[in-house]
């Protein structure tokens, strides 16, 4: 299940890139952000060749040891394990297509929407490193070793990520209050997407046992799952089965990436709609962060992530953070009607 968990990635990298672009397009169409002067290559041709490098030897190591088992795809990623050769090729060829790419003398103005390589890259490499450090930690109430792989957390993701993002949007003079409309929408969907692929992997991000009787309206796939063939080994052995991926749960669990990829779809499409009619800076951004708080602290009580004790409370780490985040949004709101347009 390797293949469908990185596709779904691919594509919600796919999603946010597209959206992120439309969206710088537009603010610069309605005057609230401008061209600028840049350095020539904002992102070095040699970091797109080390990328390439890693994705070759990856990518081709996989395919030829396919019907092998060769661990989780978290283990996997992170081991020495590659066909160097391929790396080898593909950075080679990354790279000479990134320096093609990039001839720029330094001395044409650039658009807004071309600095999504430069923000692909290094919000990507941030945003990861985030989402590895937050999962160790949440790891740690758990008991497991610190620097044992614990898998991805969404919200350390999402913080380094945006404060990158951020970052780098100061720089070139756009606002950060813009800055965050533009990315609100592209993060939700990306999210969605990212859930989607979670859930068809069976990746370990499933919720709480689900024996409860079934409403007669709602359909199996919706209700409960099993996760056969998941990409995590967990589970008991599928009678017959003789692929790498011969497990499933012995009990069915609520699917609760499922749950989170339809309502995140459906918050993405709200945003989208209401970019338009909303016009003071900031608002989109607040919507977005509640909204995104609000689904994960819900959606944790049935999901099987560690508890700390707060005070009367059993709160996962990614409701504390959600909480924080609605809170975020509460706080943005408030400022932007004590001035005629909230600012940095």
């Amino acid at each position: 299940m390797f293949a469908p968990f990185g596709l779904f990635l691919l594509l919600a990298f796919v999603a946010a890139y597209y959206i992120f672009r439309v969206e710088y397009r537009r603010k610069e169409a309605e005057g609230l952000i401008h061209a600028f002067f840049g350095p020539a290559r904002l992102v070095h041709p040699l970091c797109w060749g080390l990328l390439g490098f890693v994705a070759g030897a990856k990518i081709v190591y996989w395919w030829l040891h396919r019907n092998l088992y060769i661990g989780t795809p978290q283990d996997f990623i992170y081991s020495a394990r590659g066909n160097w050769v391929a790396g080898l090729v593909a950075g080679l060829v990354v790279w000479l297509i990134a320096r093609r790419q990039s001839p720029r003398t330094g001395t044409e103005p650039m658009h807004p929407y071309q600095l999504m390589d430069y923000l692909l890259l290094y919000c990507g490499l941030f945003g990861f490193a985030g989402a590895i450090l937050f999962a160790e930690l949440d790891a740690l109430a758990s008991g497991s070793p610190f620097f044992s792989f614990n898998g991805l957390n969404y919200y350390g993701g999402l913080i380094a990520g945006a404060l990158t993002y951020l970052y780098i949007n100061k720089r070139y003079g756009i606002r950060a209050a813009i800055a965050a409309d533009i990315g609100s929408p592209g993060i939700m969907l990306a999210y969605a997407v990212g859930r989607m692929g979670c859930h068809i992997a069976g990746d370990g991000d499933w919720g709480i046992i689900n024996v409860q009787p079934k409403p007669g309206w709602v359909p199996q796939w919706l209700w409960a799952s099993r996760y056969p063939h998941n990409s995590v080994h967990q589970g008991i052995y599928i009678p017959g089965c003789t692929g790498s991926h011969c497990t499933m749960l012995p009990t069915p669990v609520y699917p609760t990436p499922l749950y989170e990829a339809i309502i995140c779809f459906c918050l993405f499409l709200l945003l989208w709609k209401l970019r338009r009619t909303i016009k003071k800076p900031g608002i989109l951004f607040a919507y977005f962060a509640m909204l995104n708080g609000a689904e994960r602290f819900c959606i944790e009580f049935i999901r099987i992530n560690p508890r700390y004790q707060i005070g009367f409370w059993k709160l996962s780490q990614a409701q504390v953070l959600a909480l924080g985040w609605i809170l975020t949004g509460l706080i943005v709101l408030l400022l932007s009607k004590r001035k005629p347009a909230f600012q940095n």
